[in-house]
């Protein structure tokens, strides 16, 4: 048997596992997972909103959602199960990244989606890792999001270029979270979803769940961008900040309390729609 075969009998293999009951079942868990920590992230983000003082130790971020379900009793069992999940979606991910979307015959388009799912399952596989790092250490372990943050965003603004750089990756966030901002306004979702299934009532709630939930969320990316492009050309690596850091600054402009109370219940809406997803997505 020569190489060639055994090496075209390995990716027949591997398209088969990612074809696999399995691997749409933990994809399916990975979108839960999503779920729920943008449901506590929104949470945090409303208790914020209403009382700053009372929420100032709390982060509103992937990594304050993780602490508090590890400060749980059930905690490290749950996050175990989200961990999976997640692993599970990055997996789904990278398969798309590997072979491509069934229903894209565009080339050019298919070969972005398939860049952009690659990226996707590295950011998912990351957030994995991070799920079990906070499944294995005390809860008071670990700095917050925004230090890391700023601390990468230091180092970078350091290399040859860097300004441009962070800038580059800033503008970024602002085209991405105006595109998604774009996709819940204009319902695009709905391409994704298996509609034949839902009642009328279950596809307006959806609706409503995935148009206010995708609007907020790209209000935070673009936000972020936007203090991304400010660190750069302040050369300020302290205005670059996590999720956290972003919906704080949202605070703190004009009616902030308010807007970040409006971006909190659009956070817990997407959280509620990564369930719907979890149920109705075309895999």
């Amino acid at each position: 048997m020569t190489v060639a075969t055994k090496a075209n009998q390995a990716q027949h293999a591997a398209r088969r596992a990612a074809d696999s009951h399995w691997t749409d079942r933990l994809a399916r868990l990975g979108f839960c997972a999503r779920g729920l920590v943008y449901m506590i992230v929104g949470a945090i983000a409303f208790e914020i909103a209403r009382s700053p003082k009372s929420g100032a130790d709390e982060e509103a971020s992937k990594e304050g959602a993780l602490r508090e379900i590890a400060d749980r009793s059930f905690g490290r069992p749950l996050l175990v199960i989200l961990a999976v999940g997640l692993a599970g979606y990055a997996l789904w991910r990278a398969t798309e990244a590997l072979w491509g979307r069934r229903d894209e015959h565009d080339d050019t388009k298919r070969l972005a989606k398939r860049a952009f799912s690659g990226a996707r399952a590295l950011l998912y596989a990351a957030f994995c890792v991070s799920t079990l790092r906070f499944a294995n250490r005390p809860s008071s372990a670990g700095g917050g999001g925004d230090q890391q943050e700023e601390a990468w965003t230091a180092r970078v603004l350091d290399w040859p270029a860097g300004q441009l750089l962070v800038g580059a990756v800033g503008a970024g966030l602002i085209g991405g979270g105006l595109y998604v901002a774009y996709r819940g306004l204009a319902q695009k979702f709905e391409k994704k979803l298996d509609t034949s299934d839902m009642g009328p009532t279950t596809g307006f709630v959806v609706d409503v769940l995935g148009t206010l939930g995708l609007a907020a969320r790209g209000l935070v990316f673009s936000v972020a961008g936007f203090l991304l492009v400010k660190a750069a050309m302040d050369f300020d690596p302290e205005a670059a900040t996590g999720v956290d850091g972003t919906l704080r600054v949202i605070a703190h402009q004009a009616y902030g309390q308010v807007l970040l109370m409006v971006t909190a219940v659009g956070l817990v809406a997407y959280g509620l729609y990564s369930f719907a997803e979890a149920r109705y997505r075309q895999l």
